[in-house]
């Protein structure tokens, strides 16, 4: 079987739980990453949803990009599929990436993506409202501004800026 790539843009890149044998940084064109999911199972429940990334459609995302090994696919997607879609609120798709940090490599990857249509969507919300749900959030997984702090503290030491999340962080911080 052919070896395959998982991109990560938020917890994956800090916790990816499956085995790889190569880690990449990556970028992919056309979705940028955004907290614009409601989350009622890892960073929150239905009745105080936290508030999680996605995939969604618009501008470039880096992240990180793990190549998995063949023989290793139905494990790991089945492992992806279980964590990232208890809800279904994301598509597993396809998505071209650009690998970097060695020679610049086009790689098709696969990744899970805001699902725009499901009711866990919540798109851009105010800085306000996120910090509001973000502080509010425990689930399965843990309280949601660790989420976020990892996240965070992750971009920064792989030198991945990303300014929305840094300014949701540091707000978390203030209080």
């Amino acid at each position: 079987m052919t070896d395959f790539w998982v991109f990560g843009y938020g917890s994956l890149m800090w916790r990816p739980g499956f085995d790889y044998v190569e880690k990449r940084h990556a970028l992919t064109r056309g979705a940028h990453r955004s907290l614009c999911i409601y989350s009622v199972v890892h960073r929150g429940t239905h009745e105080r949803p936290g508030l999680v990334l996605g995939l969604d459609r618009g501008g470039s995302c880096w992240g990180t990009a793990y190549r998995v090994r063949g023989d290793l696919r139905d494990e790991v997607v089945a492992y992806l599929r279980g964590r990232e879609q208890p809800t279904l609120v994301y598509k597993e798709a396809w998505r071209k990436l650009t690998l970097t940090g060695g020679p610049d490599m086009p790689v098709d990857a696969l990744c899970y993506v805001a699902d725009r249509s499901h009711d866990e969507y919540a798109g851009r919300l105010p800085l306000a409202e996120q910090i509001r749900l973000v502080r509010q959030g425990v689930g399965e997984a843990g309280a949601n501004p660790e989420y976020v702090e990892n996240t965070v503290r992750h971009l920064n030491e792989i030198g991945i800026p990303d300014h929305r999340l840094q300014q949701l962080y540091a707000a978390l911080c203030k209080s």
